[in-house]
């Protein structure tokens, strides 16, 4: 309970702090304006990308000896996705589906299909801003700002060095890398790494666009996969803080209000709270929570 009130601590007292930084005024402004349909769209492009991902999550577990169907990685998709927005961390969820796909293949397998499946995702979303701060940098017109450009890059290619050096040092690592490897060299894994980021990214967009700011096309590879991984940073509860505070810092390196980009932080994380409802109908709903053992076993991939 001490560490949740702590993160949700943080993640007020951040917003908070941004609203006083960027005038809340003016936020209160873009938020009360709010295009329902772009609303609308944000929330579509997040549920698509939901779904490609429990697909993905599927997918992997199958590599690892571990079977269910495509309902079974929905609804347990959709559970952690739920328990990852009300709690600290981002993760708590993420366990809870490890410990239900645990039967078949045991807890270590279950707990590397869900951590390979988060990685690839984010893989995903930084090779996205890789081809954009390269791009920025060879073609300058597009994106003027090498200091910002080129420190994303230098982050990037140390963060490289330091999983190839934990790969060779240590063979747990280095045999974890080379499964995702092979994963991601495969066709299926390729198109799903494009749906999925490409739906988080234009769900962002949308909601950005729904808060009155429209993001221009550099910014959709640089801008706002800055932004969505900020939400990574465990001290918080769902990100909330740190998206606003990536958003109102970038924001104006494209021409936008810092306000505004705090507007647009709040819609996603209300858009991704929504997006995450269907949950609720699968715990209420008697007979849709399912033992891994009875779903999947016999269903392979």
């Amino acid at each position: 309970m001490s560490r949740f009130l702590v993160r949700l601590g943080v993640s007020l007292g951040v917003i908070a702090a941004l609203l006083w930084w960027t005038d809340a005024t003016r936020v209160a402004e873009h938020l009360l304006t709010l295009d329902p349909g772009w609303v609308g769209l944000s929330i579509l492009a997040t549920t698509c990308a939901t779904l490609s991902m429990a697909y993905r999550w599927q997918l992997t577990a199958s590599r690892l000896g571990i079977r269910f169907d495509y309902p079974f990685a929905v609804r347990e998709y959709y559970i952690a996705q739920l328990v990852n927005s009300v709690l600290p961390g981002g993760v708590p969820g993420d366990v809870a589906r490890a410990v239900r796909t645990r039967k078949e293949a045991g807890l270590k397998s279950a707990a590397k299909s869900v951590v390979a499946e988060r990685i690839l995702g984010q893989i995903a979303i930084m090779s996205i801003l890789f081809f954009g701060v390269l791009t920025s940098l060879l073609w300058p017109g597009a994106f003027h700002n090498p200091t910002l450009s080129m420190t994303v890059l230098i982050v990037l290619l140390a963060a490289l060095i330091l999983v190839a050096a934990l790969a060779i040092s240590f063979a747990p690592v280095g045999e974890f890398v080379l499964f995702l490897l092979r994963l991601q060299g495969q066709t299926v894994f390729i198109a799903l790494a494009i749906v999925s980021s490409a739906c988080l990214v234009f769900g962002f967009y949308a909601s950005a666009r729904a808060a009155g700011t429209e993001i221009p096309p550099e910014g959709l590879v640089i801008v706002i996969p800055l932004v969505l991984c900020a939400m990574l940073i465990p001290l918080s509860v769902a990100g909330w803080g740190w998206r606003e505070g990536a958003a109102a810092a970038l924001f104006p390196v494209v021409g936008a209000s810092s306000s505004a980009g705090v507007a647009a932080g709040i819609t996603y994380g209300a858009v991704i709270l929504f997006a995450a409802l269907p949950a609720v109908a699968i715990l209420l709903w008697p007979g849709t929570i399912e033992t891994q053992s009875s779903t999947g076993k016999r269903n392979s991939v």
